[in-house]
């Protein structure tokens, strides 16, 4: 049986990130993608139905496919807002319990089962890359790690970042080799 090996890559950066506010369904790049190396040239593309994960997989010359199990997080009311704008209390609630919606669109509960159903299904072996968002990204590592759903706010992901997962029976989180940093001139010890 062959293996699903399935690279996700995050949308390039938008003007709501850089802002801090969440980001609307048309929310364009702000600023242009290059392709990035190391990107499988034979691996089916997909993306997310946005329009900044179609041009982030314009950018990066994927053939992409628009699949909608993709899309970001719906946010309902809060799409467009900035963070400070939010009612603490339902931001609180939001990032402390997964099965919140105070903003009366998707709980990250929701998203979680979405993402793990897409993966445990859409997907036939062969080499994938699919272009989509940090919640989604986030919502894949919890599922291929079986980690609890209140990690979720504890994932960082950067505008282009890369998530690699292989299948042969579970899925695996892979980590990405990249190109050596820039040695400093006090490098940290390692611990």
């Amino acid at each position: 049986m062959k293996a699903i090996q399935l690279t996700l890559v995050c949308h390039g950066m938008t003007e709501a990130q850089r802002l801090g506010r969440f980001a609307l369904d048309a929310e364009p790049l702000h600023e242009a993608v290059m392709p990035l190396p190391g990107l499988s040239t034979r691996a089916q593309g997909l993306c997310a139905p946005e329009l900044r994960t179609q041009a982030t997989a314009q950018g990066l010359q994927l053939q992409a496919s628009v699949d909608e199990r993709l899309r970001d997080c719906d946010l309902g009311r809060w799409r467009g807002l900035a963070l400070k704008q939010l009612p603490q209390a339902a931001l609180q609630a939001w990032m402390s319990d997964p099965h919140a919606a105070p903003h009366g669109g998707e709980s990250v509960a929701a998203l979680c089962v979405r993402v793990a159903h897409w993966m445990d299904s859409a997907l036939v072996p062969g080499e994938w890359i699919a272009v989509t968002h940090p919640m989604v990204m986030r919502a894949a590592m919890l599922h291929a790690l079986g980690a609890a759903l209140e990690s979720f706010h504890r994932i960082d992901v950067r505008p282009l970042a890369q998530v690699r997962f292989s299948h042969y029976g579970q899925w695996r989180v892979q980590l990405c080799a990249t190109e050596p940093a820039e040695q400093s001139p006090n490098p940290t010890p390692p611990l």
